[in-house]
């Protein structure tokens, strides 16, 4: 009766290793993702504020133009 125990654990055993390398990969999968919405979202931000310039400067520009006039 013992055999059938330790074959029922060694598969036990080898299913939980595969669980932990498939969990393993799809962490690393998970941490690259994020890692790439992080700098996704540097450059946004980067990209917002370069507008929120232009669109100030616009604006003082159609200020000033306003004064002169």
């Amino acid at each position: 009766m013992e055999a059938p125990d330790i074959n029922t654990l060694t598969l036990k055993v080898a299913q939980l290793i595969d669980l932990c390398d498939r969990l393993q990969q799809q962490n690393q999968h998970l941490q690259l993702q994020e890692k790439s919405w992080r700098e996704e979202r540097m450059q946004l931000i980067e990209k917002n504020d370069l507008a929120r310039q232009k669109v100030e400067a616009m604006i003082s520009r159609l200020k000033s133009l306003e004064h002169d006039a």
